[in-house]
């Protein structure tokens, strides 16, 4: 099944003459060139940029206060008891 999303994009005048034109010269829409042309963006962006993260920090906090199996204690944490 293939999914369209309709959006609005603001585009310079200059731009979108151009546009225009190639549309025209290639026989395709707009949407088709503005589509291959953020596919490619997109794609040599994850090239450049590979989706490595970075680790997440980590810290010692102490022993848990509470033992969360009881449930009663855990109350009385939560209580302020």
């Amino acid at each position: 099944m293939v999914c369209h999303m309709k959006t609005t994009l603001v585009i310079d005048d200059h731009i979108m003459k151009r546009l225009k034109v190639e549309a025209a010269r290639q026989g395709r829409t707009i949407s088709e060139l503005v589509e291959a042309a953020l596919r490619r963006l997109l794609e040599s962006a994850r090239e450049t940029h590979p989706a490595k993260l970075p680790p997440l920090p980590s810290c010692k906090l102490g022993g848990a206060l509470v033992d969360i199996a009881d449930r009663e204690a855990l109350y009385q944490a939560m209580e302020g008891r």
